[in-house]
């Protein structure tokens, strides 16, 4: 059996890196709603994230990747879009539909929330590893 790729360096390096984007993407939104409306700040934070997020990736996580660039970016994108998507159903089903229907009444937004932002951590560093920062020999 191969080695457990959730327990690898480079899952704890990507964790961290990602863990360091999140906090970008939510300090600068603070710094974007001195310019532009609040639901704009929003948007204009996550990419920045989104781009920390790549550059670190590229730098510290996935440094051996075969990708060129374009094509590095077109799928980290892609990824997380599908990330975004499993979030939303994630956060939504959770809050408006179980939590409810089990009387869970703590917190059941934020809760749901944090259970649909860390569900696509995994999913997310298998779409980075394969797809975005693919290697060219890679198992």
């Amino acid at each position: 059996m191969s080695k457990n790729i959730y327990l690898s360096k480079e899952f704890i390096l990507f964790l961290l890196t990602g863990g360091f984007s999140a906090i970008v993407n939510f300090g600068s939104r603070f710094i974007y709603d001195d310019f532009v409306s609040f639901e704009q700040a929003v948007i204009f934070a996550y990419l920045t994230g989104m781009t920390t997020a790549f550059i670190l990736s590229k730098l510290f996580v996935f440094k051996n990747s075969s990708n060129s660039l374009i094509k590095s970016i077109f799928w980290f994108v892609s990824v997380n879009l599908i990330a975004i998507i499993q979030t939303y159903l994630i956060t939504i089903g959770l809050a408006f539909y179980l939590f409810p229907n089990i009387n869970f009444s703590f917190y059941p937004e934020a809760m749901a929330h944090a259970i649909g932002v860390i569900f696509p951590v995994f999913t997310s560093f298998i779409g980075h590893k394969y797809l975005s920062f693919k290697q060219k020999h890679q198992s």
